[in-house]
């Protein structure tokens, strides 16, 4: 949610996609996003700036997507930006794209045995981050990249942010 909150905030425009049937997503604790475009009906669209992927329980059911994996992979070839946090890491695994430097959940230190504590890292245009608990700093990572470091400055000092 911190992701989607602080790029709207910046003025990035956000196309939230779904690989399941119907507009809505239902996160971990039940909280629902509408997410009215199928990941398929981007397959034909233009590149995007950037592909942020989701972390959470949901990667183990995302990772039986091969559609997901050559969606990040046209990206990633076309050199956007790829954002992963929590678990999603396991994604970028998945489509060969794990950079050498990069954090997850420890939940996926089992297939990510060298993930770094650090709560967020950038390895060229790849950003990997912790989980729940690093998602304001992934955000504004993330709101850097995609306008510029005063308006990510901003947006920090807006919502209280003692990092920035």
């Amino acid at each position: 949610m911190a992701p989607i909150d602080l790029l709207s905030r910046a003025g990035v425009e956000l196309t939230l996609a779904r690989v399941q049937a119907g507009p809505f997503i239902r996160g971990r604790s039940g909280i629902v996003l509408e997410a009215p475009t199928e990941l398929d009906a981007l397959n034909e669209a233009p590149l995007f700036d950037a592909v942020i992927l989701p972390g959470g329980p949901a990667v183990k059911a995302l990772r039986k997507h091969t559609d997901i994996m050559q969606f990040v992979r046209k990206h990633h070839t076309a050199g956007k930006i790829l954002a992963g946090i929590c678990a999603a890491p396991l994604l970028l695994l998945d489509a060969g794209l794990l950079p050498e430097h990069y954090t997850a959940h420890p939940s996926a230190a089992p297939e990510l045995p060298q993930a770094d504590a650090a709560a967020c890292i950038w390895h060229e245009s790849i950003l990997t981050s912790q989980g729940a608990g690093t998602a304001t700093e992934f955000a504004l990572a993330l709101v850097e990249a995609l306008t510029d470091e005063e308006t990510m400055r901003q947006i920090a000092g807006a919502i209280c942010w003692r990092k920035a």
